[in-house]
């Protein structure tokens, strides 16, 4: 069959294109602007979902396809994330589309749980999606599942192994209970589903078999990272309340970071549900997040990249702060001494001009980096400075290497620094 997948780069969508492509489907994937890749199997669509509010942004894209998956989410609104376009308008101009063309075969991801409670803009505007679905003439299933897990990192799944590699657990306050699902069975349900002659009008919850506490996830990965048992302490309200509201900062930044205002609110109602219906309709018995990381080895990778995890936040807010701050004490306290320094290197009537212009360059990189969208082009300019730094310090100045403190021999660990930052800068 021909399959549109929106969400394709996504940590479901991913999974299913690659699990459909192994089944010999032909796929149309539809990614965010810029995120088209020309090594993925199968035709990749640009398509900004916030503008693809009428049924004719997908007829064009939609020629030959007889079943569409929509696994496009978004857990808040950010630069170039709309709650309000990626869960309800855009998917029902898609399905009024679908409607028009006959193309009878909608498999729709939402969230379980959403149908009893919606304690956020989140879980509103994902009702008000599958909502508009459930009146269509349509061949339509709706997958609300708990929390995904799977080998791939990202999300809760990545927050997860992070917090599994701390010896002291922060516990978070006011979390329900979870049963998690591990990503295989989501995507065997969709390969089930998109047969045609597989039952319709259906919405399913698919969630695993155990209910654990937050923390007792933790434990599971942690154990299985083969690390001793953490010690656990529970964040006081404000505490928690400001990293929620530091996620929501780095959400405006263009970062996804998974704790946020919205999951705060999410994870209060937990994500548990009743897989039996699931279970008749499919065959799928789920598997336990014991049994699944059983079936799985640790690696040293995995060892790597829990412990790099809440690191990758450090790095990337101690940057910006970096050169900001250094930029703004050569405008202030620093401009006089930074002018008798130029002076001593022989810059004469140019030593003003060089430190202010030095300073705005700092400023600039140091933004740069703070924002998701130019955070590489700000790294990799900031590696550049640093080097010329070097070069002209050591030309106008070479004395500063021999300074007590280091001001020329610092350069090199923060440039290293910069070379980890753009090595884990990636999120999928």
């Amino acid at each position: 069959m021909k399959i549109l997948v929106t969400g394709a780069t996504g940590f479901v969508g991913s999974a299913i294109c690659a699990r459909l492509i192994e089944g010999g489907h032909e796929l149309v994937r539809v990614v965010r602007p810029g995120t088209a890749s020309a090594a993925a199997a199968g035709s990749s669509v640009e398509i900004d979902l916030a503008r693809a509010s009428e049924p004719a942004n997908w007829r064009h894209h939609l020629e030959g396809v007889e079943a569409v998956v929509n696994c496009a989410g978004a857990l808040q609104d950010g630069i170039g994330r709309n709650m309000s376009a990626v869960h309800s308008r855009a998917p029902q101009a898609l399905f009024r589309a679908c409607e028009q063309l006959g193309i009878r075969r909608v498999i729709h991801f939402s969230a379980v749980g959403i149908d009893r409670r919606q304690p956020s803009a989140f879980s509103r505007t994902k009702l008000a999606g599958d909502t508009v679905l459930m009146t269509m003439d349509l061949d339509w299933i709706i997958l609300r599942p708990a929390v995904i897990l799977g080998e791939a990192a990202f999300g809760s799944s990545a927050l997860f192994r992070g917090l599994a590699a701390m010896p002291y657990l922060p516990s978070m306050p006011d979390t329900g209970k979870l049963q998690v699902v591990q990503l295989d069975d989501v995507v065997e349900t969709v390969v089930r589903f998109i047969d045609k002659k597989a039952p319709s009008k259906l919405s399913l919850e698919i969630v695993g078999p155990q209910a654990l506490e937050f923390d007792e996830v933790v434990a599971r990965y942690r154990r299985w990272l083969g690390w001793s048992p953490a010690k656990r302490y529970m964040l006081p309200r404000p505490l928690a309340s400001l990293l929620y509201r530091l996620g929501d900062l780095a959400g405006l930044l263009g970062w996804r970071p998974p704790v946020r205002s919205t999951a705060a609110k999410e994870i209060s109602r937990g994500a548990v549900g009743d897989p039996r219906a699931w279970t008749v309709a499919t065959g799928i018995r789920p598997l336990s997040l014991d049994d699944a990381l059983a079936k799985r080895p640790v690696s040293v990778q995995e060892r790597w990249f829990a412990k790099l995890y809440f690191l990758k936040p450090v790095i990337f807010g101690l940057l910006p702060l970096f050169w900001i701050s250094t930029g703004v004490i050569s405008l202030t306290s620093g401009f006089q001494h930074g002018i008798q320094l130029m002076l001593a290197g022989g810059a004469g009537t140019s030593a003003a001009a060089s430190v202010v212009a030095g300073a705005l360059a700092d400023i600039a990189i140091g933004c740069a980096i703070a924002f998701r969208s130019t955070a590489r082009w700000g790294l990799w300019g900031a590696i550049l400075l640093s080097l010329f730094y070097a070069v002209a310090g050591t030309a106008i100045l070479p004395a500063l290497w021999k300074d007590p403190l280091g001001p020329l021999v610092k350069i090199w660990p923060i440039l290293v620094l910069h070379l980890v930052a753009l090595a884990i800068l990636e999120e999928r």
